[in-house]
């Protein structure tokens, strides 16, 4: 469907001068960007159509620039055409769809996130050891269904910091924590430290399960939160790291937090009396929409942008094994980015 492109911004006046406050890291994560070149290169590699459980990663923009190449998301695997080829999505899938996509026959590539991947393995791990996992997050997420179709008679699923004050459990000595991995950091905590209140030999993961670009995105828009008059977080609606980034503007100090998909809807009104715009997206959201904000923005007199970096990103992740060569049997040499290295000062 067709963008429909909003009224040009005014430069209307303000007291003081005007500003953008640019975070970074911000957009793409390695996840995503292998998830999304796996689509493309199982185009190249096998021609069109290519089918998609779900969507490849949580973005409007994305989904319809695939599809324009031959790209067809569907809901269920039963959906595809027996012998075709399948994608799964960054969030991964649960052991039930990938036995359900072979006894279609279908050839299936699987581009979950690595980092998701790792949350899996920890699943099945503690399931077999016999613990009760609570697994925090969203019921209903694909990445949530995922994790807890690893081991369904072992997890039980926490929605929230409130729902850790009732959850119940057969053997509190065996229990553990996993969590979704694109939750906001402090809520996260706050249901673990419930969780630890109730539960004192809660087990932790290995590692922590909110995975780097999450971290980071929040971090960063934390720092410019507190300066800023009206954050502007570029990521779609069912994105659940690009809403948390406005709730965590929100909380830590923006007057304003609002999430668009597309320039065009960026608001006149939220630029009344605004000297300072933070800007951000979620870590499925490529880059070329970011500068679409600041484009509009620039005619709405915020041409002084200043990126606020607070870590680097250089994390590769390789693409799925039926795609790490090109048609040719060469080794595919595309970079896949972004991981935290050194904070910034």
């Amino acid at each position: 469907m067709p963008r429909s492109r909003g009224a040009r911004l005014q430069n209307n006046p303000v007291d003081g001068h005007k500003r953008v406050l640019l975070a970074a890291p911000r957009g793409y994560c390695a996840g995503v960007d292998r998830a999304v070149v796996a689509v493309e290169k199982a185009l190249e590699r096998y021609g069109a159509p290519v089918y998609v459980r779900k969507q490849i990663v949580h973005n409007i923009h994305v989904v319809t620039e695939l599809e324009q190449k031959g790209a067809i998301f569907v809901e269920e695997v039963d959906e595809v055409p027996e012998g075709a080829h399948v994608v799964f999505s960054a969030h991964g899938v649960s052991p039930a769809v990938v036995n359900a996509a072979s006894h279609r026959g279908l050839h299936a590539i699987d581009a979950t996130c690595p980092l998701v991947t790792k949350v899996h393995r920890e699943a099945v791990r503690f399931a077999r050891d016999d613990y009760e996992i609570l697994l925090i997050g969203h019921d209903g997420h694909e990445e949530v269904e995922g994790t807890a179709g690893e081991a369904p008679d072992h997890v039980t699923i926490v929605n929230s910091p409130e729902e850790a004050d009732t959850v119940q459990v057969k053997d509190p000595s065996k229990v553990v924590w996993l969590s979704q991995t694109t939750l906001s950091v402090d809520e996260t905590m706050e249901t673990v430290n419930r969780l630890r209140t109730r539960f004192p030999e809660l087990h932790n993961p290995p590692s922590d399960d909110i995975c780097y670009a999450t971290q980071n995105r929040q971090v960063a828009i934390k720092k410019v939160a507190k300066d800023a008059d009206l954050v502007i977080v570029v990521g779609s609606s069912n994105s659940s790291n690009s809403v948390r980034l406005v709730e965590v503007a929100l909380e830590y100090g923006a007057k304003a937090a609002y999430r668009v998909d597309y320039a065009e809807e960026v608001k006149q009104e939220w630029l009344d009396g605004v000297t300072t715009v933070g800007v951000t997206s979620g870590a499925s959201v490529p880059e070329v929409l970011v500068r679409e904000v600041l484009e509009a923005l620039s005619t709405a007199g915020y041409e002084d942008v200043e990126e606020v970096r607070t870590a680097e990103e250089d994390l590769m992740f390789s693409l799925p094994k039926e795609l790490r060569q090109d048609i040719s049997g060469q080794r595919d040499t595309r970079a896949l980015g972004g991981r935290t290295g050194s904070a910034a000062s």
